[in-house]
């Protein structure tokens, strides 16, 4: 027969096993997250610490400009970012109007059909979107030997990494190492996708030559786009955080308000003395 004392022990054992149970799965799921990142076809780029992720922190906007620059003299000849128009970047602040009016009538766009029902190019205005550099995407596969340059306008946002991925990939093309076999076209970049891209290194030192002064290196130009494409991402990041912190400051005022109302209110009530008599 099981005594009493059996049956605690019993019982100790089953909450024991219990209450173990979510502490092994956790562990367990731990250990395959750790070995599924392990297993990756590439080096996970790092956290390098953004001057603009802080809860009250904005885009840089001097390195805005900057990596606007390097886009428009380095990148767009491949690479589109359809989702900006030429207004945005008089928006954000950190050109001026004419400067921007300027840039614009400089692109010829195909507008139309005029009253005759032709198509028809006109200089670029501030409503229209930045420059394409092929006319569709058939265009773009012949020049590229079949591959499509991706649009950049979110490509921060589709990388795990964003912008942490965006400059090291810019700055991790090096030698394949031994026994690695890199094919004919390819570049070896460790922290792309199978460490096997088509796309040649496309930053030199010098490459730009930046209006205040800055030494165009490599890291340089690379820190400088991927904060231009982190802000074409989400254009709204500044007035995003500024409209948070108004709102977390009038809840709190409206929060502090309502406490001292209940007090008002109910301390009257709370504070009353009762006396029954017979």
């Amino acid at each position: 027969a099981v005594t009493d004392q059996g049956r605690l022990k019993m019982a100790a054992a089953v909450r024991l096993i219990k209450n173990a149970a979510p502490v092994a799965g956790a562990a367990a799921a731990t250990l395959v997250g750790s070995t599924a990142l392990c297993s990756d076809d590439h080096v996970p780029s790092i956290d390098l610490g953004w001057n603009h992720h802080g809860p009250l922190a904005s885009f840089d906007a001097k390195a805005v400009r900057r990596g606007f620059q390097v886009y428009k003299e380095v990148c767009a000849s491949c690479h589109s970012v359809e989702r900006i128009a030429f207004r945005n970047l008089v928006e954000y602040g950190a050109w001026s109007e004419s400067e921007v009016k300027a840039m614009a009538e400089e692109t010829d766009v195909i507008d139309g059909p005029n009253d005759e029902g032709e198509m028809f190019e006109r200089p670029g205005k501030l409503s229209d979107p930045l420059p394409k550099p092929y006319a569709n995407d058939e265009a773009g596969r012949a020049a590229n030997g079949g591959a499509l340059p991706p649009d950049l306008s979110l490509m921060v946002k589709a990388r795990h990494a964003s912008v942490d991925y965006i400059f090291s990939l810019l700055t991790g093309y090096c030698e394949a190492p031994v026994g690695k076999e890199v094919l004919s076209g390819l570049y070896y970049n460790p922290y792309f996708a199978g460490s096997s891209i088509a796309m040649p290194p496309p930053l030199m030192d010098g490459q730009v030559a930046y209006p205040d002064g800055t030494e165009a290196t490599v890291s340089q130009m690379a820190k400088d786009v991927a904060v231009f494409l982190n802000w074409a991402s989400e254009p709204e990041h500044d007035d995003r955080k500024k409209a948070g912190m108004k709102w977390i400051f009038a809840l709190s005022c409206g929060m502090v308000i309502t406490g001292f109302y209940k007090r008002f209110r109910w301390a009257p009530l709370k504070t009353r003395s009762i006396t029954y008599i017979n």
